[in-house]
């Protein structure tokens, strides 16, 4: 009989020539597709080797190996040690997925640990009865939110359409919560989760226990003015159901439409690609993208790297597994027909260490792309970041050391940040557990700022560069790791929580920063991962969304977004409907609907195996403001003018009424962002003067542009072309 690995290999050779023969170019050679089809199938291999091969008690999110591990093992003598495996059987019942069988275990311990006290340690009993109470709050949110899903299910407020029909779930969590703030009225985060049983079952406020009951603004968060946005993603065909996990939209076929890809970090779920019809519609094209094989990754970066016009795709993997995130990303270049090659091999960017942080720029200025990718490095695991510099010929090289980014470090969220305004892009990196480090670029070299003021947080993951107040100069937004339930509740409760809080770091023009976060409304603890920055409104102010995406299944918190007021940040979950209690993880703010304003798009699912969750897609509504478009093209600088500076200065009757700028970019460093300047121009504006500085430091302007108009501006050409969708 065959060996197993050997009819692998067979089933990969099967497939890889269906798929992506027909990708390749033209002018390439019968020897070259050969290769390239050899090196796509030897990753497909190597990722499916991995997932085989796990070891189930090094990677804790590997719940269904941990689960079949634990069952198999036989069942101990000693009582005290038999409890403690029926302990981790339940855990992995609930973490994988099998809440009922969870309710049931942790439920029989209980009895067990009740009757027989001297087995378990003090205390004991009630972590194995929240336990429980949390088995029956995950029941019901899957066999409600999940099996008879509706747009607006586990987003906060609870709607009418929403409340649990199944009602087993919550009913048993608002029980034994019940029991548990009765012997510890303390217990901040049962009374969380009690009122969140509650909401479930629209009992909401007033069927809650005045001692424990919490207000909707203390649940839902404060009831300020703005429209709803509903997630519309079932009947737009985009609610992927997944894991955490990467997301990026773009027009990847070539029609003008924006596309989305999406990953979930299971190392055995496939990438996701979702080709857009035009309209308000999605297809799956998953199989003839050429993605069979190619699973994981817990974000995606996007850019034309070789310059032919069209978007290719860089995959990021192994991210928080430390000795077991040895697996290698994937660049995946576009064919040319909405069908991609993993190139990864052929050019020179395979390496194998954990990340899942990356960003694109032309750092050396020479009109080609270059790549730094962000590793996760510990004292005892050395895993150096990696800055590849484009050759030319689709090929990398490493040269970090060599410029200067010789960084050791657990590299969370990258941003290239123009923060001098000397044309070229520089480096700022949000690290974890250490100081977070801004390198000035010098010419093509690179080396620490150390009087920036830049370090905080301490404990943060997502960041970017933006111009938020308008001034022409990019600031920085750094969102902490650290807020647990307990934090979150206690600020909910308008009490003094010790968790870290954002920093915006608003750029002084001198070369330093001023953290203003506390004065514009941002002092507040979270516990950030996906997240973007876009305009909701056209007004011509960036708002933001953070995704909560702690794995701790208790973490049930609304994921939040913040609106840009020019004073400071206005919290409009609540009244915007975004306040979805699922984890959240790539955020991507585009038109997907081609109607003048960004609509959002979420990768949900948390990181436990059992944790899926469908994805979201907000639509907006719309508002009156006017807008403009610009997909800019590169010719001397990048393809896709990555690292352009826009200036718009917004025009009534004749005269300027706010300046806005923008820099071509995809958003923050977890969700990919369309690389389409989408520009919100606030209200009675019927003209724009735009300037635009490209990479190349070419410089050009337009003047008196008719609004609410798509167009492509071609690098060095006087003419504005109207952007037509096919």
């Amino acid at each position: 009989m065959p060996h197993p690995v050997a009819l692998r290999i067979c089933a990969v050779w099967f497939v890889l020539p269906l798929v992506v023969a027909g990708c390749q170019r033209a002018n390439e050679s019968d020897d070259s597709k050969t290769d390239v089809r050899r090196a796509q199938a030897e990753i497909v291999l190597e990722l499916a080797s991995i997932a085989d091969s796990l070891n189930p008690i090094d990677n804790p999110w590997a719940n269904e190996e941990r689960l079949a591990f634990f069952t198999s093992q036989p069942v101990p003598d000693d009582p005290v040690d038999r409890l403690q495996l029926q302990g981790m059987v339940a855990r992995e019942f609930l973490n994988s997925g099998r809440s009922e069988l969870a309710v049931n275990a942790f439920s029989r311990m209980l009895e067990t640990v009740q009757r027989y006290p001297e087995l378990a340690p003090d205390g004991y009993d009630a972590t194995l009865q929240s336990m429980a109470g949390l088995s029956y709050l995950r029941l019901g949110e899957q066999q409600n939110c999940l099996t008879n899903h509706s747009g607006g299910a586990c987003i906060l407020p609870i709607d009418e359409e929403s409340v649990h029909k199944a009602r087993k779930g919550s009913e048993g969590a608002v029980r034994i919560y019940s029991e548990l703030l009765e012997a510890d009225p303390d217990d901040l985060e049962s009374q969380w989760l009690l009122n969140i049983a509650h909401a479930t079952l629209g009992n909401h406020p007033n069927g809650v226990d005045e001692r424990f009951r919490m207000t909707v603004e203390q649940l839902s968060g404060p009831a300020s003015e703005f429209v709803k946005f509903r997630n519309v993603a079932h009947a737009a065909g985009v609610a992927v159901n997944g894991l955490s996990g990467g997301g990026v939209t773009e027009d990847f076929d070539g029609d003008e439409d924006l596309d989305l890809i999406v990953s979930s970090w299971g190392l055995r779920d496939s990438l996701r690609y979702l080709e857009n019809t035009g309209d308000g519609h999605f297809v799956d094209r998953t199989v003839s993208a050429g993605f069979l094989g190619l699973t994981g990754g817990l974000n995606l970066i996007h850019a034309d790297y070789d310059n032919d016009g069209d978007f290719d795709v860089f995959v990021l993997r192994g991210a928080w597994l430390r000795k077991v995130g040895a697996i290698p990303n994937s660049l995946l270049r576009n064919d040319g027909n909405g069908s991609f090659t993993d190139v990864t091999i052929e050019a020179g960017v395979y390496s194998r260490h954990p990340t899942q942080t990356g960003a694109w720029a032309d750092y050396d200025n020479d009109g080609l792309l270059d790549l730094f990718v962000g590793n996760e490095a510990a004292p005892d695991e050395p895993h150096p970041s990696e800055l590849f510099h484009n050759n030319g010929d689709g090929t990398f090289t490493d040269v970090a050391a060599i410029v200067g980014l010789d960084i050791s470090s657990y590299v969370k969220g990258c941003t290239w940040i123009d923060y001098d305004n000397d044309g070229d892009p520089d480096l700022y990196l949000s690290i974890l557990g250490q100081p977070n480090r801004l390198f000035a670029n010098e010419g093509g070299v690179f080396s620490e700022v150390t009087t920036a003021g830049i370090e905080e947080p301490y404990h943060s993951f997502p960041t970017w560069s933006w111009d938020y107040d308008n001034d022409g100069w990019e600031d920085l937004l750094v969102l902490p790791y650290e807020a647990d339930l307990k934090d979150y509740v206690t600020f909910q409760l308008g009490q003094k929580s010790d968790a870290d809080t954002p920093r915006l770091y608003r750029n002084q023009g001198d070369g330093t920063f001023a953290d203003v976060a506390e004065s514009v409304g941002l002092g507040i603890p979270l516990k950030a991962m996906g997240s973007n920055f876009g305009d909701l409104d056209n007004d011509g102010l960036l708002d933001f969304y953070v995704g909560t995406g702690d794995p701790d299944l208790r973490t049930l918190v609304p994921n939040k977004m913040y609106r840009n007021t020019k004073t400071g940040f206005v919290d409009i979950t609540r009244p915007g409907g975004f306040g979805h209690l699922q984890k959240g993880h790539a955020v991507s703010f585009s038109d997907l609907d081609n109607d003048g304003d960004q609509d959002v798009h979420a990768v949900m699912g948390g990181a436990l195996s059992g944790d899926r969750y469908q994805n979201v897609l907000f639509e907006n509504p719309g508002s009156a403001n006017a807008w403009i478009t610009l997909r800019l093209v590169g010719t001397r600088s990048n393809t896709n003018a990555i690292g352009a500076r826009i200036s718009v200065s917004a025009l009534s009757a004749g005269r300027a009424v706010r300046e806005i700028h923008r820099t071509v970019d995809s958003g923050g460093s977890f969700g990919g962002s369309s690389y389409r300047s989408e520009i919100g121009l606030g209200p009675d504006v019927d003209r724009v003067d735009i300037t635009i500085r490209w990479p190349s430091g070419e410089t050009q302007r337009f003047e008196s542009v008719v609004t609410n108009q798509s167009y492509i501006v071609e690098e060095n050409r006087d003419d504005l072309r109207s952007l037509e969708y096919r």
